[in-house]
């Protein structure tokens, strides 16, 4: 799979071959024990390739409404809180620029689950894997909406993980 323009050429195949610049290890909340999963972050020519592998997402009996998953970068170092918000002290979404919600740095694609498992590969130039060091992944329980204030009510935070360098 390749992504050009007319200034250079990205072969991601060949960075999926590589070692990871940094990574996180994601880990479901006591509700969600069987949540895991691994978010890999890529520097490249282009911005950070951010891929993500996930398995054991709450499945829905709702037709119409099911498999949506939020997943942002919050500024906080740890995946720890209190009984009512275990994840608690992963801050806000990552926001150096001070931007309105969708904007801040730490704003991703949502996770689109089959029966459980959901596969996300994307590119930004919104943080360099330097920055994203120490921060903390989260997947939410419910979607995004883009445009409530300040974080998209995406729900309660279900699964976390903090991005080590590699």
């Amino acid at each position: 799979m390749e992504f050009s323009n007319s200034k250079r050429n990205l072969n991601l195949s060949a960075y999926l071959r590589k070692r990871p610049n940094a990574e996180a290890t994601l880990v479901g909340d006591e509700l969600h024990s069987s949540l895991r999963g691994v978010v890999r972050l890529y520097e490249t020519t282009y911005g950070t390739l951010v891929v993500v592998s996930v398995s054991g997402l709450p499945l829905s009996t709702e037709r119409c409404r099911k498999g949506i998953f939020a997943l942002h970068m919050h500024s906080g170092p740890s995946c720890t809180g209190n009984s009512s918000d275990p994840f608690a002290n992963v801050g806000m979404h990552y926001n150096p620029n001070s931007c309105m919600h969708p904007y801040h740095s730490g704003d991703m694609p949502p996770l689109f689950s089959s029966n459980g498992n959901a596969f996300l590969a994307f590119i930004t130039d919104r943080f360099s894997v330097d920055e994203a060091i120490g921060k903390a992944i989260v997947i939410h329980d419910s979607y995004d909406d883009f445009s409530s204030q300040p974080s998209g009510n995406s729900g309660n935070k279900i699964a976390c993980g903090i991005i080590i360098k590699i």
